[in-house]
């Protein structure tokens, strides 16, 4: 397959932005092989990703930021440039339910997540078999109560040596600090197990349960400082009636989990969203 360029620009609505994009690619050569664009019209804001092929491109990789760069300060733009040739270095971080990390690495094997994997980072010892039959190494490290601090310490020092550029929380449920959350800018995905804003927190499938509701759903987001409240990027949703106890609730729910952590890692590596303010756009 061919190598691709994408950009990803967020800058204030005008006229002749698509335009601009386009001769600035035409001009170099560049072939588009997807376009797309949204305008937020209540803020003004005109949002696009673009991805063409870089064969028979006049400029080498490294030479378009600088060639876009007077183009982009021109108009306003936020952007970056990224290449399908990179393969991002994720680390996937799980507790004692295994289930979205058991999917994660099947879709990683199998090559549908354009990634490498080289750490999982675990508080306890269950996902280490699944670590081991797929030659990943795996770091358990222990959160003790009033050792947090040093816990999260020893984790970042595994990022910094395997040079991170996503972390995925794969049903970790232990809370970040602000330190880590701010390491990681919109680079840490997590999936909830709720339909969020609605049941936040814990326990999410005993309060559906308790609050007799007909859908349940799961919840991947960008993880900030506050508690389930990141950009949302993707949800999915599955009926459930009155004969379904907590038991069937989970196992329903965590079918949802799966696909939804899978799809929103995937989007995130084929650089796919855009977060602006609490929001997200997903170009997928």
């Amino acid at each position: 397959m061919s190598k691709s360029a994408v950009l990803l620009i967020t800058c204030p609505d005008q006229k002749g932005l698509v335009a601009a994009i386009a001769h600035f690619l035409f001009e170099h050569g560049g072939n588009i092989l997807h376009a797309d664009q949204h305008q937020d019209a209540e803020l003004g804001l005109f949002l696009m990703r673009v991805e063409w092929d870089l064969a028979g491109f006049a400029l080498d990789f490294s030479e378009i930021a600088a060639r876009f760069d007077p183009i982009a300060r021109r108009l306003g733009m936020k952007w970056r440039l990224a290449s399908s040739s990179h393969r991002p270095r994720v680390a996937v971080f799980v507790s004692r339910q295994t289930h979205c990390l058991v999917d994660l690495i099947h879709r990683y094997r199998a090559g549908e997540l354009g990634c490498e994997i080289p750490l999982i980072v675990s508080n306890h010892p269950d996902g280490r078999w699944i670590a081991e039959s797929c030659g990943i190494p795996y770091h358990q490290v222990e959160v003790c109560s009033g050792q947090k601090e040093k816990a999260e310490a020893r984790q970042i020092e595994l990022l910094d040596e395997n040079r991170i550029d996503l972390l995925v929380l794969a049903r970790y449920m232990q809370i970040l600090s602000p330190t880590m959350v701010a390491r990681f800018p919109n680079r840490i995905i997590n999936i909830h197990h709720s339909f969020l804003p609605a049941f936040s927190g814990a326990k999410p499938y005993h309060q559906a349960y308790e609050r007799g509701v007909k859908l349940i759903g799961a919840t991947s987001h960008y993880v900030t400082e506050i508690l389930d409240a990141g950009p949302i990027i993707e949800q999915d949703v599955v009926r459930v009636s009155h004969r379904d106890g907590v038991q069937e609730l989970v196992r329903k729910g965590q079918d949802l989990e799966k696909i939804v952590l899978s799809r929103a890692v995937q989007w995130h590596i084929e650089n796919r969203i855009l977060v602006y303010g609490q929001k997200t756009v997903v170009f997928a």
